[in-house]
């Protein structure tokens, strides 16, 4: 199954970011973002590829109205004063329904390399005939290398928030050209 090029728009009500984080050390917290927005172009030859994403700071949903305040105020990524966060893609490793997309996530003014594992899902005209593909994507980054510090030590030792942050990406998109 080949993908097809061309260049497309991300479809954000079929889209999402997701992560988790540990809590307590113990259990695993998930989000998602609901502001995604981005186009990418699926080049000939493939490794030509690109991706451009801005994720909206202030669409995060845990499912905890208090959490999601706390986590969009200055002790964590105060979307009021950084409101976006970018992923810009730098390369692309493999070819076919499974490759790496490598890339640099800015967050909070703080550009560091990412790397996603990348599943393809197919393509299929809409209802509007128009042609949609599908990915799935996975990565990990550290909390601390975009400079989101703020934790609390728990008095048996260890943190509230752990540091790693697996992310987890559904993503639909309508061909442009």
């Amino acid at each position: 199954m080949s993908i097809p090029a061309g260049t497309y728009q991300i479809d954000a009500s079929h889209s999402e970011l997701g992560f988790t984080v540990r809590h307590t050390g113990i259990a695993k917290v998930r989000g998602r973002f609901t502001g995604v927005e981005g186009t990418f172009t699926v080049a000939e030859p493939f490794s030509d590829s690109r991706v451009d994403v801005t994720i909206d700071a202030a669409s995060v949903s845990t499912g905890n109205e208090q959490r999601d305040a706390h986590l969009t105020s200055p002790d964590f990524w105060d979307a009021a004063t950084r409101p976006t966060w970018n992923f810009v893609s730098t390369g692309v490793q493999g070819e076919g329904e499974e490759f790496t997309l490598l890339g640099d996530l800015t967050i909070n003014g703080v550009t560091r390399p990412v790397e996603l594992a990348v599943e393809y899902n197919g393509a299929a005209n809409g209802p509007d005939g128009v042609l949609r593909t599908g990915f799935s994507a996975t990565g990990e980054i550290s909390r601390k290398d975009f400079g989101l510090t703020w934790n609390v030590a728990l008095e048996g030792g260890g943190l509230l928030v752990g540091d790693n942050v697996k992310l987890g990406l559904e993503i639909e998109a309508v061909k442009q050209d």
